[in-house]
């Protein structure tokens, strides 16, 4: 017999709107929760959706932990498909490659893709052979620890912004963007983390700017003690008198759905009250917008299996040249969507339909 199922949480808005849209094809879901699905699962063939755990706590220093404990669950799952027939929307496997910022920007590296690029890595002139060994990831690139070094490695590769993000993490999760103004040594710190003596950093919904050298510094050797990653901030593309970057929901190799992230500071998610807008509204040019398909996938491509993905795209000012900020294989959760015709999740649904209709084996 075969049933689609899909693992998530309860009363999510995730969950309650691809029930509505399974309900809308006539499809009966099975619903499991994260706590005891492993317990639940049924025989037979099954379709598996698989959304992301709910985390609870905002502390960035628990952000890897909170992770590998998914990941842990994610090979779980893995190891239960070897032994039942299971058909994914996407595999485990491939959404535990997308989970780590670094591993995934590291591959669309290497396939060529216009990516916003990290900050090449080395250690400057004044650090040891050993120091640079240390300090090296799985990738042969140098992690950058410390506000120190960061400006060290700014000054040498002549760039005066950048952003920062922890490895792990969506959300907007520690992601800042750091601003040292050549010449005068002030600096501009924006960022929606905040440190909190009893806490630590923690992870809010406002974005604060700060141009407090020392508070800055501070904040940065903290941030940058945790596993992160350093990217060329780029020129973003403008509307109005807004900056603005595309989240692309990428389904069965096409673009399914694209909206505008509109913001006056430097950071676009919309969890931060910056302002939506139907791509239609941009005016882009045929080429620009083929250019996204294209390169979307050509990036959906590399990771085989993915049949939904939620990328980023950012199209530098002067030419519209589009370049991924970051890819994530639960990206499908887009409000603007949902409250109006759900549209991402009933081509999901669509899709649920026809392998319950396609014939056994």
């Amino acid at each position: 017999m075969r049933r689609a199922v899909l693992l998530g949480n309860a009363d999510t808005k995730r969950t309650l709107f691809l029930k509505q849209a399974a309900e809308q094809e006539g499809l009966s879901v099975l619903f499991l929760g994260w706590k005891d699905w492993a317990e639940h699962l049924p025989d037979g063939e099954l379709f598996l959706k698989i959304d992301p755990p709910l985390w609870r706590s905002c502390r960035l220093e628990e952000l890897g932990q909170l992770t590998e404990a998914y990941r842990k669950e994610l090979a779980s799952i893995s190891s239960v498909a070897k032994e039942k027939p299971l058909t994914f929307l996407n595999p485990p496997s491939v959404i535990t490659e997308l989970l780590n910022k670094r591993e995934c920007k590291e591959r669309l590296i290497r396939a060529g893709l216009p990516v916003t690029e990290f900050l090449d890595g080395n250690c400057g002139s004044r650090a040891s052979d050993a120091v640079i060994r240390k300090n090296k990831d799985i990738s042969g690139r140098v992690r950058i620890q410390n506000t120190e070094h960061l400006l060290e490695i700014m000054k040498e590769n002549r760039v005066c912004q950048v952003f920062i993000k922890p490895v792990w993490g969506s959300g907007a999760a520690g992601v800042s963007a750091f601003r040292l103004h050549p010449g005068k040594g002030k600096m501009s710190l924006y960022t929606c983390a905040l440190f909190k003596p009893e806490q630590g950093l923690i992870n809010t919904k406002r974005l604060r700017c700060s141009a407090d050298a020392e508070e800055i510094r501070q904040f940065l050797d903290r941030l940058l003690s945790l596993d992160c990653v350093v990217e060329r901030w780029y020129a973003k593309a403008v509307y109005g008198n807004c900056a603005y970057d595309l989240r692309v929901v990428f389904q069965e190799g096409r673009v399914d759905y694209l909206l505008a992230r509109l913001s006056k500071g430097p950071i676009t998610n919309l969890q931060l009250n910056n302002l939506p807008l139907a791509s239609a509204e941009l005016g882009l040019s045929l080429k620009v917008r083929e250019q996204i398909e294209e390169l979307c996938q050509k990036a959906a491509a590399e990771f085989p299996g993915l049949e939904s993905a939620g990328i980023d795209i950012l199209l530098e000012k002067k030419n519209l040249k589009p370049r991924i900020i970051e890819m994530n294989a639960q990206g499908d959760l887009i409000y603007q969507d949902i409250y109006h015709e759900n549209s991402i999740y009933r081509r999901q649904a669509a899709r649920i339909k026809k392998w319950l209709s396609e014939p056994d084996g």
